[in-house]
C-alpha cells in the first residue's frame, strides 16, 4: 500500500511540476517534399550546439519509413567544419510539428511557425519559446521578409531581440 501511495504522490508530483506553455500556432500543413533538400540559416537564438556557427545549413531528405534525414553543417570560428547528423518525424499528418533527434534516444520540437507558399523561407520554433531560426532557401533575406518574418515572431510571443544574426560565405 505504502508503494502505491508513493508511486501516486511522486506521479502527482511530476505532473505539477511540468512547465505548460502558452499555446503557439503552427502553419496549417507542410508539404514534406517540398520541405526538403538544403535550408540556410538566417538568425537563431543562442544555444550551446550552435554557438560560434557560421555558414549554417540544414540539409533534409526523405527516407524509405517515411522518416527524415538531417544533416546540419556549420564553420566554428577556428575555420574548422562542424557536422551533424539526426533524423526526424512528423508528429501527425499535418507534418507542421515533427520531432527531431541528434542524440537518440532524445528528441526535441520542430514546429513549422510561418512557410511561404513557395517553401522559399521558413520561421522555425518550440512551445517553450526558448528556440527560434529563421531559414531560407538561399543565403540572405530582403528586408521584406525579413519584417514580415519578425512581426511573425513577435504575434508568437518570442523576444526577437535575441537572434543572432548568421553570417554566411558569398561562394
Amino acid at each position: 500500500m505504502f508503494k502505491i501511495l508513493l508511486s501516486f504522490i511522486c506521479s502527482f508530483g511530476f505532473l505539477g511540476c511540468a512547465k505548460h506553455y502558452e499555446p503557439l500556432s503552427t502553419v496549417d500543413k507542410v508539404d514534406i517534399k517540398k520541405y526538403l533538400g538544403t535550408w540556410y540559416e538566417i538568425a537563431r537564438f543562442d544555444h550551446s550546439f550552435e554557438r560560434g556557427c557560421t555558414n549554417v545549413s540544414a540539409t533534409y531528405d526523405l527516407k524509405d519509413n517515411g522518416n527524415i534525414n538531417v544533416f546540419n553543417q556549420c564553420t566554428k570560428e577556428d575555420g574548422t567544419h562542424k557536422k551533424a547528423t539526426g533524423i526526424a518525424y512528423a508528429v501527425d499528418i499535418t507534418n507542421t510539428k515533427l520531432k527531431v533527434s541528434f542524440f537518440r534516444p532524445f528528441y526535441g520540437n520542430y514546429w513549422v511557425l510561418m512557410l511561404d507558399e513557395e517553401y522559399t523561407y521558413a520561421l522555425i520554433g518550440e512551445p517553450s519559446r526558448e528556440y527560434l531560426w529563421i531559414l531560407s532557401r538561399t543565403k540572405s533575406i530582403d528586408e521584406v521578409t525579413k519584417n514580415k518574418i519578425l512581426e511573425k515572431a513577435k504575434e508568437l510571443k518570442f523576444d526577437t531581440n535575441k537572434f543572432i544574426w548568421v553570417k554566411h560565405n558569398k561562394k
